[in-house]
C-alpha cells in the first residue's frame, strides 16, 4: 500500500508539484488480450472436417500463431490466428453444408413424389368396363 504524500489520482493527467518538480501521470489503456490461436478447434477440424486439407491448413496456422505468441510477436500471432479461424470456418462450412443440402433435396424430393403418387393412385384404382373400349 502506497502511503506517500501527496496522493495523486492515477486518472488525472494534470502535473503535480512535489519537491519543486513537475510530475505528470499518464494512464495507459488496458492491455489488449493475447491473440487467440484456435488450436483445439483446428485439431478438431484436422481430424473430422478435413475437406480439401483445410483442417490441416488451420492446424498449421494455429501452431504458427502459438509459436509467435510465445516468441512475443503479437501482431504475427494475431494474423496467423485470424487465418486459422478463417480456415476452420471454411472447413466446417465445406464439410457440413453439402450433406445438409443433400438431405434437404432428398426430403423435398420424397415429399414431391408422395404427392405425385397420391394423385395417380386414383387413376390406378379406376375400374374399367368392357364397354369403355368400344
Amino acid at each position: 500500500m502506497d502511503t506517500s504524500y501527496p496522493r495523486e489520482d492515477p486518472g488525472d493527467p494534470t502535473p503535480r508539484k512535489v519537491d519543486g518538480v513537475d510530475h505528470t501521470t499518464l494512464t495507459l489503456g488496458a492491455p489488449s488480450p493475447p491473440p487467440r490461436d484456435h488450436l483445439i478447434w483446428s485439431v478438431f477440424s484436422a481430424i473430422y472436417l478435413n475437406l480439401c486439407c483445410l483442417g490441416f491448413l488451420a492446424l498449421a496456422h494455429s501452431v504458427k500463431a502459438r509459436d509467435q505468441k510465445v516468441a512475443g510477436n503479437m501482431e504475427a500471432a494475431r494474423r496467423y490466428g485470424s487465418r486459422a479461424k478463417c480456415y476452420n470456418i471454411l472447413a466446417a462450412m465445406w464439410t457440413l453444408v453439402p450433406p445438409l443440402l443433400l438431405l434437404g433435396l432428398v426430403v423435398t424430393g420424397a415429399l414431391h413424389l408422395s404427392r405425385l403418387a397420391r394423385g395417380s393412385a386414383a387413376f390406378f384404382s379406376t375400374k374399367f368396363e368392357d364397354t369403355d373400349y368400344d
